[in-house]
């Protein structure tokens, strides 16, 4: 015989309940609401204004397209990805649901916000010849421990902007910049590499570059920095006489 006090889904209701209880019970108040908030700020896009996010926001980019070459401005793994990435073309509040440009977008500036803890930034920006310059506005995470092929065969681009940039504990660099063939000028001076054991091919194929600071690197910890200069040619290089040293015999 049916137990008539629970209809419809009365019951699964109460076993919510008791899960939620289950999962939150010991948490305070204050953190109760800072995860519901959270939740809501990430499914539901409350507020289409890049602003409502600044609370979670890990990472803030400006991105300027090279003119009349259109394909993918970053690499966003997957779908499920997508949602924890805010993407904007020219200061508009409405967000664009998709990781590349076409000629119709007439997009002279793309901001890009990311709030997901991703583990690592491995080859976010890999191949994604269609931009110029890149500047990092915000970069609030201490997190990443892989930043190789970052800007792999990047070829387009010419300038970035590393002051915000964050690698305290980052501990590959393998060919970060690797193929990047218009860059003319890299200031990574405020780079911690106090960690970093692989530069392996980092500056491999930067056949344009002239001037390259990395005067704050330390080198304690490298284990592998065979061809971090290979197919460049004639340029300026401010480092420390170790560093000169290691990459005249491993580089």
């Amino acid at each position: 015989m049916k137990d008539r006090h629970y209809k419809g889904n009365s019951f699964a209701k109460i076993k919510s309940k008791k899960i939620l209880e289950d999962i939150f019970g010991n948490l305070s108040m204050n953190k109760l609401l800072e995860i519901i908030r959270y939740n809501k700020s990430i499914q539901n896009r409350v507020s289409k204004d890049i602003n409502f996010y600044k609370h979670y926001l890990q990472i803030v980019l400006e991105i300027i397209p090279k003119e009349k070459v259109y394909g993918n401005f970053i690499n966003i793994i997957n779908n499920d990805n997508k949602r924890y990435y805010h993407i904007y073309f020219n200061g508009n509040k409405e967000e664009i649901k998709r990781n590349y440009i076409t000629e119709k977008d007439n997009a002279a500036k793309i901001k890009i916000g990311i709030d997901y803890e991703i583990k690592n930034l491995y080859g976010l920006f890999k191949e994604c010849n269609c931009i110029k310059i890149i500047n990092f506005i915000q970069f609030n995470r201490k997190v990443n421990e892989d930043m190789s092929y970052l800007f792999s065969r990047y070829s387009t681009i010419e300038e970035i902007n590393f002051s915000k940039f964050i690698t305290d504990n980052v501990t590959n660099m393998s060919y970060m910049f690797y193929g990047c063939s218009s860059l003319k000028k890299l200031n990574l001076s405020n780079f911690n590499t106090k960690n970093v054991t692989n530069m392996k091919g980092m500056f491999f194929g930067c056949s344009s570059l002239k001037e390259l600071n990395i005067n704050g690197f330390d080198t304690s910890k490298i284990k592998n920095i065979y061809g971090i200069f290979g197919s460049c040619y004639s340029f300026e290089i401010i480092c420390s006489d170790e560093l000169k040293e290691k990459i005249e015999k491993y580089g």
